[in-house]
């Protein structure tokens, strides 16, 4: 294996471990929220297993990271700055199915701010189980109907109205309606 690819490789589970703890997860709590199992994740943490590509799909997305953050060996500059034209598409993986993200920010490595443009299909959610996690999210929908239920309260929001939480909060999205949603929906995960 090349120097670069094993630097690369070996900075996974550090990453992975760093993001957990920051996250104020446990290995099992971690385990449940990305289907993978404790061992596992606790090998790949010390760098004694190398995940595959799916593993590290579902951890990524319960850590709110793309995969790119783990595998990215560039340095992050002393004052990043990111311009997104809009002719550029940069899809962001999630695990929902239904809901369409194009990046309109710079990668997570380097903020901690997200943004994307996200196309909701008519029936689409964020599941049965309800979603928490540190950071806040801010949702400002321009075109269709999106509801969230945040807490106890549910929230139904059509063009020009937002929605800002914290998401240690257990919350949940779906499209109730018969049309694409379309939001800019802005997530802060604390590094």
């Amino acid at each position: 294996m090349p120097q670069q690819v094993a630097q690369i490789v070996s900075g996974i589970g550090p990453k992975v471990r760093v993001l957990r703890k920051q996250a104020g997860l446990s290995l099992q709590q971690l385990a449940v929220q990305s289907n993978v199992s404790a061992a596992a994740i606790h090998k790949i943490e010390q760098s004694g297993m190398v995940p595959t590509i799916t593993t590290l799909l579902k951890i990524a997305d319960a850590l709110g990271r793309p995969v790119s953050y783990f595998v990215d060996e560039t340095d992050a500059a002393t004052d990043p700055t990111v311009f997104t034209p809009a002719s550029l598409d940069r899809p962001i993986f999630t695990s929902h199915t239904g809901i369409d993200l194009a990046g309109i920010s710079g990668p997570y490595g380097k903020f901690q701010l997200a943004g994307a443009r996200a196309t909701v299909v008519p029936g689409a959610s964020s599941g049965e189980a309800m979603l928490e996690h540190p950071g806040e999210e801010l949702v400002y929908v321009v075109r269709g109907e999106l509801e969230f239920v945040v807490g106890a309260t549910a929230y139904t929001l059509g063009p020009g109205d937002s929605l800002h939480f914290r998401t240690v909060q257990q919350h949940s999205w779906r499209n109730p309606s018969t049309n694409d949603a379309v939001a800019l929906w802005m997530a802060l995960r604390p590094q």
